[in-house]
């Protein structure tokens, strides 16, 4: 197994003979994230929307839901596919359409009248959207243009989506309390189309399209187009499906999913407005995760390059399974202490998850560990779609959210025993992280 470090940074035709003080690799990150934190600016809307919607229109938290159910359930769907579109037509490509269809979805929705409306704009097409942006984008960039430091990369293009929760909750829960929902709807369609210039000017699909070896890396030359996308996409899946650990890394995830996107991000502020908070005030502590969720991811990267990724993954699900059970008992009109600490505690351990699963992936199914980390993600939106369906028809019969809390705090213990029996690869044949 050959190492590498920071330095070895080799480039096929360094221009001026020297090297450039920056990698390019680094600027990629940097569009990424961007790229993330603009598509993810819708993700901050559901939670807000669906009181405001629920009084306007008269529709159920249940109806409600499943649009929300069924966004989350094709942004994890599309992610395998988006992988291999991106092997076929390019990175730029790809994103630029995702973002255009993020924008036209939630611009489309100011006009909505009826519930079928919300499924075609909020599910179909921003779901659509979102999940060719989802983190099979992050993987695929990362593996292309990083050799060295691809735990910390992934942990920081992780963050991105908590940046953009940080970014845009506060901002548009002020805008809804004020002015109302459209303009917040109006408000994140902008903000994708911002991205859009920036994605086409600075990204590039691979190293040696600017004559760079990734970093940390060597030079290789550039692959071909790879045709196929969706063929190659049901074959991952098919060959991953056979092994063991898909299993456990997708059921796992999919708790996660559960009990992040589908349960907290869904109806935090819905359940603490039922417990009289503000839905300002409510919305600003889940902003506040996002601030801790940037710390822990990263954290986690940083962790996912030194330790065991199943044993980090089993602790994570652990203390998260236990904080979601004293949650309920910490609903109140204001905001306390011991919220503001599970806000941080929740934050830092959000998606943390992500890197020492991907790294997991990456170990198992080696060059196609993008596509299979994919199919993972499909998993965790599909356990959250569920969950954002359920939560909701949980709330109109039964009164309380109360009842979901407690069980995602018990299905996050199933999801640590479930890291544990991951068996790891031989370390001869393992692919180098």
């Amino acid at each position: 197994m050959t190492q590498t470090t920071d330095s070895a940074v080799t480039e096929r035709a360094p221009r001026r003979g020297s090297r450039p003080l920056m990698h390019r690799a680094w600027i990629v990150a940097a569009v990424t994230f961007v790229t993330i934190i603009g598509g993810a600016a819708f993700n901050s809307l559901p939670g807000l929307l669906i009181d405001p919607l629920n009084t306007e229109f008269g529709w159920s938290r249940g109806e409600i839901g499943l649009a929300v159910s069924l966004d989350m359930a094709l942004y994890g769907l599309t992610a395998p596919f988006a992988a291999a579109l991106m092997d076929r037509f390019g990175i730029r490509r790809v994103v630029v359409v995702a973002l255009g269809a993020v924008a036209t979805g939630a611009l489309a929705s100011v006009w909505m009248t009826a519930s079928w409306q919300l499924l075609l704009y909020w599910g179909l097409l921003v779901g659509l959207g979102t999940g060719s942006m989802a983190l099979a984008f992050s993987a695929t960039v990362t593996n292309r243009w990083f050799v060295a430091r691809r735990g910390l990369v992934t942990g920081v293009l992780t963050a991105a989506g908590a940046s953009g929760q940080l970014v845009f909750l506060p901002l548009c829960a002020w805008i809804v309390k004020d002015h109302g929902w459209r303009p917040a709807s109006v408000t994140v369609a902008l903000a994708a189309l911002v991205v859009i210039p920036f994605v086409w000017l600075l990204m590039r699909d691979h190293p040696a399209d600017v004559g760079l070896a990734p970093y940390g890396g060597a030079y290789v030359e550039k692959p071909a187009p790879v045709t196929g996308a969706a063929k190659r996409t049901v074959r991952v899946l098919f060959d991953a499906a056979r092994t063991g650990p898909f299993w456990l890394l997708a059921g796992s995830f999919a708790i996660c999913g559960a009990s992040t996107n589908g349960l907290i991000r869904t109806y935090f502020v819905p359940s603490a407005h039922d417990h009289g908070m503000q839905i300002t005030a409510a919305a600003s502590l889940l902003a506040v995760i996002g601030v801790f969720d940037v710390i822990g991811t990263v954290f986690s990267g940083w962790l996912t390059d030194r330790f065991d990724a199943r044993r980090l993954l089993a602790v994570y699900y652990a203390l998260r399974g236990v904080s979601l059970l004293f949650l309920p008992m910490l609903m109140a009109p204001t905001v306390h202490p011991p919220m503001v600490f599970f806000i941080v505690f929740y934050g830092l351990d959000w998606v943390a998850t992500v890197p020492p699963t991907l790294a997991l992936c990456r170990e198992q199914y080696g060059e196609d560990s993008a596509i299979v980390f994919g199919w993972v993600l499909a998993s965790h939106q599909v356990g959250a779609a569920l969950v954002a369906f359920l939560g909701g028809v949980v709330r109109d019969v039964t009164g309380s959210y109360d009842p979901v809390w407690y069980a995602a705090g018990a299905l996050c213990a199933t999801a640590a025993l479930m890291a544990l029996v991951i068996r790891r690869r031989d370390t001869a044949t393992a692919v180098t992280l």
